[in-house]
């Protein structure tokens, strides 16, 4: 238990004093994001520093890699891949910046670098066993065997782009995020699991960045810090052999995914909209409600469905 808490504080005060650092610099540079024309709500967002999530994903790296040191190879290959997604959501990051508009990297880039990172995770979880899947409030496990390769691909990929389109709103990824990781670090510890310090670590670090990224944000995570965070909850989730309560303790996260998709469709076949915008925190903030409510709810409710699965664990 004291590890845990020093891995929460340590996180904390790494990310914070590294977010410190690094502010000056983005604005230094005008490392500023680009807001599209058409999202009237955020225009006095334009020009706001990115690339926030350097602070908070290095802090969960260093913090990590000092308290379980280099000889896991669970733990190195967890962060090596969050730090993989980090470069990815920089590349996007800086040519946004560099072009002074919002598309980086093609849609095809995204996914073959997305794809080439979660099959290294998924042949690691079938060479070292880690086929086993817990059943959310079964109590069971099952063994999937090779199936565990598209399976980790396909919840790699879904997840990492979910938590992406989720970082909409000042706070609303890493609120979310913050909430998850409580969660499953709860879930860990009761099993005493070392990747529990994993979790604690990345929550501390997100909740210190939360500081500068609460509504007005000082500074955006960007999708070098969302892409990251996708590929690490990924990584804890399905290591430990929870990739089935991703769906549901990150419900909100999955929800962004799906009204996308839905929205996409549903427009495509009639020229009509079921949202006035999607990602749907987007719909909810054109319905009026403010971010700082809408990110609070996203929170909230992520930790109730949380409760409800620590209820059965």
């Amino acid at each position: 238990m004291k590890t845990i808490f020093i891995a929460l504080l340590s996180a904390s005060l790494a990310s914070a004093l590294l977010m410190l650092a690094l502010l000056p610099l983005l604005k230094r540079l005008k490392a500023g994001q680009y807001i599209l024309g058409y999202v009237k709500e955020h225009k006095n967002k334009s020009g706001t520093p990115t690339m926030g999530g350097l602070a908070f994903i290095t802090a969960i790296i260093i913090v990590s890699f000092c308290l379980l040191g280099f000889k896991s190879g669970e733990v190195n290959l967890t962060l090596t891949i969050t730090a993989g997604f980090m470069v990815v959501g920089f590349l996007d990051d800086f040519l946004k910046i560099y072009r002074k508009e919002n598309e980086g990297l093609k849609p095809y880039q995204k996914i073959i670098f997305q794809v080439a990172i979660a099959t290294v995770a998924a042949i690691f979880c079938y060479l070292n066993g880690k086929t086993q899947l817990n059943i959310p409030f079964a109590g069971v496990s099952v063994d999937i065997k090779w199936g565990i390769i598209p399976l980790v691909i396909f919840i790699f990929i879904a997840t990492v782009n979910c938590v992406n389109l989720t970082d909409g709103l000042d706070g609303l990824a890493g609120g979310t995020s913050c909430a998850y990781l409580l969660i499953l670090g709860v879930m860990l510890a009761m099993k005493g699991v070392n990747s529990a310090l994993l979790c604690f670590a990345g929550l501390g670090a997100v909740a210190a960045f939360l500081v500068f990224n609460s509504n007005k944000a000082a500074v955006f995570m960007g999708d070098t810090g969302s892409l990251a965070l996708g590929g690490f909850i990924s990584c804890i989730s399905v290591f430990s052999g929870n990739s089935l309560y991703i769906p549901i303790i990150g419900v909100m996260f999955v929800i962004s995914g799906i009204s996308v998709i839905v929205q996409v469709i549903y427009y495509k076949r009639t020229r009509r909209r079921v949202f006035l915008m999607s990602p749907i925190h987007h719909h909810f903030q054109m319905k009026g409600h403010t971010e700082c409510k809408i990110s609070y709810a996203y929170f909230a409710l992520t930790c109730l469905v949380g409760i409800i699965c620590l209820i059965f664990w």
